[in-house]
């Protein structure tokens, strides 16, 4: 078993950038933008257990926002048992984390994302 402690230096911008976009929507009130991104944030941030947690915390809070019941309610056991998910590493690829979707889902991961994790995990 594969016990993941830390995002690696190289993905630790791109996260960032995705949570910043998702800020910067979420301020003009653009919600589908921000949650888009926010997707994108989890499914960059899901191997690893504080960046994922932290991204559940943010999509409950984003379903309290948008006064988003089923949101806020899917957000709950996802906030709860992500993080040691992740720790295992057994996460479903690609799954963006919201609860539209199945919670152990494997989903398909966009292409630019799959490149930006393949060049963050290279030894180069």
């Amino acid at each position: 078993m594969k016990f993941n402690w830390n995002m690696p230096d190289k993905l630790r911008p791109f996260y960032r950038q995705e949570l910043n976009a998702y800020q910067g929507y979420l301020r003009k009130g653009d919600f589908q933008k921000a949650w888009s991104h926010l997707e994108r944030a989890h499914i960059l941030g899901q191997p690893y257990p504080a960046e994922h947690t932290a991204v559940h915390f943010k999509m409950l809070q984003f379903g309290m926002q948008t006064r988003n019941v089923k949101e806020i309610i899917g957000q709950i056991p996802r906030l709860l048992v992500g993080g040691v998910k992740s720790w295992t590493g057994k996460v479903p690829l690609g799954n963006t984390g919201g609860a539209n979707v199945p919670a152990l889902k494997p989903m398909h991961m966009p292409s630019d994302l799959q490149a930006i994790i393949r060049q963050a995990n290279s030894n180069f």
